[in-house]
């Protein structure tokens, strides 16, 4: 059996099978820039489905009233009684629903799709009225993002049974055949009697344990996929191929960690003389659980591999331009709330007209005048993303520089130049002897961050806690001036210099984890590399105080240290 596939190949299959059990499998994330192979793709899913089938497309920043359904403005006003309108989640119900920017929705609509995803059905009450409509939705989220960073919310693809990459995809290879319409409604009438026994459950539960997915969906996702393509083969019980298809699809996506290579084993015994009669052997549940890990494992893209060797246990953050951050005048809007026009603050015209239309006739007594009171004024809300500055704490002390000190300058320079493309500011701090120093404010330069850097002697003590204080006081200056500051450490955590400058390593650790502690008290994000020849204690507690990740690195160069703290 084969376990890889060409991209297009898998592509088709991926919308054949969504088209057989289109609520079962909730919808894909399609990677792709806007251009004619995610239009082929999407083209296929529509003539795959039902001609009749609903498909509504939901711009980026969309209202809730248009979402969920709320007041009709208009009728309301010439009717004088509250009047409801379908939303585009009751639009949408037993279609298909596009969702254009997916990387960009905010996560209060995302967790409202999540919710009609679970339930099938949308439920609001807004304006005065109660609303509920089912909403079974298929949902296709369009992923525009560029960088690994920037993809469509968790809560979103963890109920989206697919993730498909078609960026490699020329245009010449959209032209492979791909199942017709006949046999998809043939495999949907044949899905409802599909059978799968325990061994495959168990097989994709324990594929998925290995590849560190810690959600429950995808198995019973994968679950589904495999009777889906048990149906489109005409199958009435799922086979190996199909379980083998459903890890590489659904599993092979949501990897977080590499699979351990396999324990040698003594070789099996010789199978016994076949005869006329004998049937295929079937897989024992070890034997399925490994082709099944095998056909996931060819699904990771090579690069992806290193990384998550690299960092088994990453998690998957929303972007590095900064935080999003309230802000009365400017940014993206996102909804109204009430309030008074003063300030500076933007009246949101069609809100208030909704929130006093239900009011008119006991306010007006049949007058044409529209009469507005003080409790229906709305005004607007926005939201902006601050600037991120990264603030680079490299360890100068004699112990750093008589181990990793010139990896830990060469590891800096290549985030440097990262955070230069990101449009970051960086700062530099270094310790050594009884203190620390500032090489570098924050600075969108990186001639002068090189420079402080290759400037940066070794030598001396480690006074760890007078670092972290110092950081904390740049990170404040940082965040007062509506930046969010970032914390990479670099260095081995044996702290052997205290905050007023004597020596004594138990004293200087304690100081150093109550500096720690204080970092993480006031919510700035860090990241500890260790740089000790093999991975120490001492790097784990400061970074567990720190509340950051910890990356251990006791024989990597100055790339390998780049990656691990791109891929955390």
């Amino acid at each position: 059996m084969t376990l890889a596939a060409e991209p297009w190949a898998d592509a088709t299959r991926a919308a054949a099978l969504l088209a057989i059990d289109p609520a079962g499998l909730g919808g894909a994330s399609l990677r792709a820039p806007p251009g004619p192979v995610r239009d082929a793709w999407l083209a296929l899913l529509r003539t795959l489905l039902p001609p009749a089938t609903p498909w509504r497309r939901l711009p980026l920043g969309i209202a809730d009233s248009r979402l969920l359904g709320g007041l009709d403005l208009a009728a309301t006003l010439q009717s004088g009684r509250p009047v409801a309108e379908r939303g585009i989640l009751a639009e949408a119900d037993g279609g298909l629903l596009l969702l254009a920017m997916a990387e960009r929705l905010a996560p209060g609509t995302a967790a409202r799709l999540a919710a009609a995803l679970d339930t099938g059905e949308v439920a609001a009450e807004r304006d005065g009225l109660t609303l509920r409509a089912p909403a079974r939705v298929t949902l296709i989220a369009l992923d525009e993002g560029i960088g690994p960073d920037e993809s469509p919310p968790a809560a979103l693809l963890d109920r989206l049974a697919l993730r498909l990459d078609l960026t490699p995809i020329p245009p010449s290879a959209t032209r492979a055949l791909a199942p017709t319409a006949g046999q998809i409604i043939a495999a949907r009438a044949l899905l409802p009697r599909i059978a799968a026994g325990p061994d495959v459950l168990e097989a994709l539960c324990a594929t998925a344990a290995t590849l560190g997915i810690d959600s429950l969906r995808p198995p019973l996702l994968a679950l589904r996929l495999a009777r889906a393509a048990a149906a489109l083969a005409g199958r009435e019980a799922v086979a190996e191929e199909d379980a083998a298809l459903a890890a590489r699809l659904v599993l092979g996506p949501r990897a977080t960690q590499a699979p351990a290579a396999p324990e040698p084993e003594a070789p099996p015994p010789p199978p016994p003389p076949e005869t006329a009669e004998d049937q295929p052997p079937q897989p024992s549940p070890e034997q399925l659980g490994e082709i099944l890990l095998a056909a996931a494992e060819a699904a990771i893209p090579a690069g992806l591999l290193d990384q998550l060797r690299l960092a088994p246990a990453r998690t998957r953050t929303p972007g590095t331009s900064g935080t999003r951050r309230a802000s009365p005048l400017r940014g993206r809007p996102i909804g109204s709330r009430p309030g008074d026009l003063r300030g500076g603050t933007r009246l949101a015209l069609v809100d208030t007209l909704r929130a006093a239309a239900p009011w008119q006739r006991l306010r007006g007594g049949g007058s044409p005048r529209l009469r507005i009171a003080r409790e229906d004024i709305r005004i607007r809300r926005f939201q902006q993303r601050s600037e991120t500055a990264t603030l680079f704490l490299v360890d100068a002390s004699g112990s750093a520089a008589l181990h990793r000190l010139a990896e830990a300058k060469g590891a800096v320079e290549l985030l440097l130049a990262e955070c230069y493309v990101r449009r970051d500011r960086v700062a530099l701090l270094a310790f050594r002897g009884t203190g620390a120093e500032l090489l570098l404010p924050p600075t969108h330069s990186l001639v002068r961050a090189r420079r402080s850097l290759a400037a940066l002697p070794g030598g001396g003590g480690t006074p760890i806690a007078s670092a972290l204080d110092q950081a904390l006081a740049l990170a404040d200056a940082i965040q007062r001036r509506g930046q969010t500051p970032l914390l990479v450490l670099l260095t081995d955590g044996r702290a052997n210099i205290a905050r007023d400058g004597r020596p004594g390593r138990e004293r200087a650790m304690a100081e150093a984890l109550e500096a720690a502690r204080a970092l993480r008290a006031a919510r700035i994000a860090a990241l500890l590399v260790d740089t000790s020849p093999r991975p120490q204690e001492a790097g784990r507690s400061l970074a567990a105080a720190l509340g950051g990740r910890y990356i251990p690195l006791p024989y990597a160069d100055a790339a390998a240290i780049s990656r691990a703290v791109r891929a955390a």
